[in-house]
């Protein structure tokens, strides 16, 4: 009989029995063992992984490379285009901008010499007052009994004078009187001398007592001048800054009461701070102009008076006094100014705008195109720098094409190509002034 003949319930037994069969650990006999499975391992995978992305990556890369190599990259023009100018040259005087403060040409602060009470006081803070003019008024009720006293004790001395005065006279008679007793041998020898020698001390007396007389007359000088220290008078002309008084307030002669501030401020006093490289340039008379930026379009003239003759040691600039003439006050004290100092050239310089200047690890530099279109970088050594403009000592002609505006990246020999035709600048009339700059600007424009 077939197995396909068996009736369906003996195939379904002879599947169970296989069946329990493996589940009891019994395997069917294949002839050969079988090994034992391999468990994966993670970085194994990994590792794969790895290996086929990469590969990918690389054919990708591979393929694009080939793509690019066959399309032709046009070529770039690389020629700067630049702007130039004329470098103007500067023959005359030089002007120097600095910044300075305005001071009064005199200040003081006035004490009270007395001690009292104030009776009044008759101006305010902005009053203008000439000098001698009655600032305050002080009652000094101690000082006016000491001064009686003292006057007392003048009189007192006088006095004595008058009575030392008899003494000596009656002394006089007295010696005189026994000189001639003596002469008759009607007195001693011994009475002479003793009339004499009284007379010698009344008169040393009288002395004594005119020297009081002295030293007391001396003692109400002293008092009735220290009383007129209670009128307190303006020392000088000037404007009155500060008040600090009320009528009532006590006073006294140590200076711990300040009653007024007075300045002189006609003419006003301009410190400017002048740097190293003009110091040996500052002179007395040398022209100044005043800028204050409350008044603009208005200039006020003056001259330097007067500098340290030294320079700071840490800052290399020395103090200079400008004197400036202010009739009508417009110039305070305290004010910020633009100080304008002028002085003479002693050589030609060259005056070159700001935004040409190279300053890098090669030093100071510009760059000029010469006639082939061609740029060149310019060592240079600068005179002075006032902001907007450089005045040049030493590289430059003025004669030369110069880059307006210092482009980074060039080379020295590169091709260029000049944006419009150098243009001379207007020559400043002064270097380093406001309008020499704005010559230069819009020469540069």
């Amino acid at each position: 009989m077939t197995p396909s003949d068996q009736p369906p319930s003996d195939a379904h037994a002879s599947r169970d029995h296989r069946n329990s069969e493996s589940s009891h650990g019994e395997p069917d006999d294949l002839g050969f063992a079988l090994p034992q499975p391999a468990r994966a391992s993670r970085t194994g995978v990994v590792v794969v992984l790895a290996v086929v992305v990469g590969g990918a990556f690389a054919f990708g890369l591979a393929q694009r490379s080939k793509a690019h190599s066959r399309v032709e990259l046009p070529v770039q023009n690389t020629v700067a285009r630049l702007e130039v100018i004329k470098p103007g040259a500067v023959d005359g005087d030089r002007e120097l901008a600095l910044p300075g403060t305005v001071r009064p040409l005199e200040q003081t602060k006035i004490y009270p010499r007395v001690t009292g009470y104030v009776r009044r006081w008759l101006v305010d803070i902005g009053d203008k007052v000439t000098a001698g003019q009655l600032l305050v008024e002080i009652d000094t009720p101690e000082l006016d009994a000491q001064l009686s006293q003292a006057r007392a004790q003048l009189a007192q001395a006088q006095a004595a004078v008058n009575q030392v005065v008899a003494q000596r006279d009656y002394s006089k008679s007295n010696t005189q009187r026994f000189a001639t007793l003596a002469d008759q041998q009607l007195v001693s020898k011994q009475q002479v001398e003793q009339t004499q020698a009284q007379a010698s001390t009344d008169e040393a007396s009288v002395a004594s007592a005119q020297s009081n007389v002295l030293a007391q007359q001396a003692n109400v000088r002293r008092l009735v001048e220290t009383k007129a220290f209670s009128r307190v008078v303006a020392p000088f002309t000037g404007t009155v800054t500060t008040r600090n008084i009320e009528r009532g307030d006590l006073v006294s002669e140590s200076k711990t009461t300040e009653l007024y501030t007075i300045v002189a401020i006609d003419p006003v006093r301009v410190f400017v701070d002048v740097p190293q490289t003009v110091a040996a340039d500052v002179r007395a008379g040398t022209p100044a102009t005043l800028e204050v930026r409350e008044y603009r379009g208005r200039k006020f003239s003056g001259k330097v008076t007067r500098s340290a003759g030294a320079l700071d040691p840490e800052l290399h600039t020395m103090t200079t006094e400008v004197q400036v003439p202010n009739p009508d006050g417009a110039l305070m004290p305290g004010m910020y100014v633009r100080a304008t100092l002028s002085f003479p050239v002693p050589h030609r310089v060259i005056e070159i705008p700001a935004t040409a200047l190279y300053n890098d690890s090669q030093g100071l530099r510009v760059a000029v195109v010469d006639a082939q279109q061609k740029l060149h970088y310019v060592p240079i050594t600068i005179e002075r720098d006032t902001g907007a403009t450089l005045l040049v000592a030493t590289g430059l002609t003025g004669d030369e094409r110069l880059v307006k505006i210092a482009v980074p990246g060039l080379a020295e020999g590169d091709p260029v190509e000049v944006a419009a035709p150098a243009r001379p600048a207007s020559a400043p009339p002064t270097a380093g002034s406001a309008g020499s700059a704005g010559s230069a600007g819009s020469a540069a424009r």
